[in-house]
């Protein structure tokens, strides 16, 4: 069946609590802070057509809850950044930034992500690039795009789109 369908998973649990920093010098959000993240998911597609739906809810929840929980408590670390260099030294990670030493926390605490930096904006695409891999590895196709919310705090929220050709690739363009 044909149509311009949508549908949206924002559920409570969908929130975590992490500490980051932007690599900016001088500006205020330079300091190492936290937030109080929402997560939303929301795709856009034709109904498939024996259960009549764009995806199952429940399985955007089951994408979503793992990845959420990966950086729940967690110091966001990006892995990708040219501003920092991190070392993983036994149970520790050393953070310098702009070549000065800043930061050692325990590795436990900590998310390594293959991200620039940890601003809403790329926190969006890093999920959302990981949500679209998860929906193709369960055979999710026939997508047409896939949008991924970050809010940081209330009336804060960025948000990342990725339209989508058939086989659930992103279009080029």
């Amino acid at each position: 069946m044909q149509g311009n369908f949508s549908v949206t998973v924002a559920k409570d649990y969908l929130q975590f609590s992490a500490a980051h920093f932007i690599t900016m010098k001088g500006h205020q959000c330079e300091s190492l802070h936290g937030h109080n993240y929402r997560v939303g998911i929301r795709v856009d597609g034709d109904l498939e057509p024996e259960p009549l739906w764009v995806v199952d809810f429940s399985l955007l929840k089951d994408i979503a809850r793992p990845l959420v929980k990966a950086v729940d408590h967690k110091v966001l670390l990006p892995s990708a950044s040219n501003k920092l260099a991190l070392r993983v030294d036994g149970e520790q990670v050393a953070v310098s930034v702009l070549g000065e030493p800043r930061y050692v926390f325990p590795l436990r605490d900590c998310a390594i992500l293959p991200i620039e930096n940890s601003t809403a904006e790329v926190l969006a695409r890093y999920l959302a690039e990981q949500v679209r891999t998860a929906l193709a590895q369960r055979g999710v196709v026939h997508l047409s795009a896939l949008e991924l919310e970050v809010e940081e705090s209330p009336g804060q929220t960025a948000v990342y789109r990725l339209n989508l050709t058939a086989g659930g690739k992103p279009q080029a363009g």
